[in-house]
């Protein structure tokens, strides 16, 4: 962690929903002038598409698990490196993963493929991260240590299953029984690695559909936000000051369980985003700005 080069994590597994929180996020980010760096947490799997499959393949004929929610799918020594070079310099080195055939004619390269690793741009306020290990603290890295501020984005698990399979199928040309594969095969890693992360988040906001997702395998339709809640939890080691009854009365049909949570509906997240998440960024930057001046 570091005032001066403050890093925020946005980490949930692979459709989870991240990409509403880093909507937000950015946003707040311009509205405060503050210029992120930003760092995917797949450019450091440590395979790419064809190397993974490889690595998938010997796994198998050794009866072994592997997955890229595991940390032998990943280069999670260079993401802590990174981290810990940004906190103290503001700089670091990273790289991108070409998911899709059109970020890889844009890059000149094929797609499931990295970038050449390259220096971050200069002049960033904030590093942002968005990936499955924000969270991910073990013997060969302590990622979660270098976050000044952590959020989870976690949906009932049905839900996480319907949008994986929907966008890898529909934006990643996967078909939908190798998706279910994937599921299937990398669950012990998400219980070994992935759900000990939402313990030691700021806040999670988790997504709960209000219809019919028993068989995710069948359902193909995502339960649109008015057909779901959102559960706000605030962790009792939150570094966000948020006062939860306030912000129940400022949410349209939000309500309060119980001293550490909040529900909202599901039209409501980004704007309860908004509010919870504003004035910590706010706080981070005018650290920032008046130790650059005292400097």
């Amino acid at each position: 962690m570091s005032a001066t080069h403050p890093i925020i994590g946005v980490t949930g597994s692979s459709g989870a929903g991240t990409s509403s929180a880093m909507a937000v996020l950015k946003g707040l980010f311009a509205g405060l002038g503050l210029t992120p760096a930003i760092v995917e947490g797949d450019a450091f799997h440590a395979y790419d598409r064809d190397g993974n499959r490889k690595a998938i393949e010997r796994a198998h004929i050794r009866g072994e698990n592997f997955s890229l929610f595991g940390p032998a799918g990943n280069h999670l020594d260079r993401l802590e490196a990174l981290l810990r070079e940004y906190g103290e310099t503001g700089t670091g080195v990273f790289r991108h993963y070409l998911h899709t055939e059109a970020e890889a004619r844009a890059a000149g390269q094929s797609a499931g493929t990295f970038t050449p690793w390259q220096p971050l741009p200069q002049g960033t306020d904030v590093l942002f991260y968005e990936g499955l290990h924000g969270g991910y603290v073990g013997e060969d890295a302590d990622i979660h240590r270098h976050m000044d501020l952590l959020i989870g984005v976690v949906p009932v698990i049905n839900l996480e299953w319907i949008q994986k399979i929907r966008r890898d199928t529909e934006e990643r040309g996967h078909h939908p029984e190798d998706v279910m594969r994937t599921i299937l095969r990398r669950i012990p890693d998400y219980v070994t690695y992935i759900t000990p992360q939402f313990s030691r988040t700021d806040v999670n906001f988790q997504r709960v559909p209000l219809v019919d997702t028993s068989n995710p395998f069948t359902v193909r339709d995502i339960p649109k936000p008015e057909e779901s809640l959102v559960v706000i939890h605030f962790n009792e080691h939150s570094r966000l000051r948020a006062d939860i009854d306030e912000l129940g009365d400022a949410i349209d049909g939000a309500y309060t369980p119980n001293a550490h949570s909040l529900v909202v509906p599901g039209p409501q997240m980004e704007a309860a985003m908004e509010l919870i998440l504003a004035p910590a960024i706010e706080a981070l930057a005018e650290t920032r700005r008046r130790l650059l001046a005292g400097a």
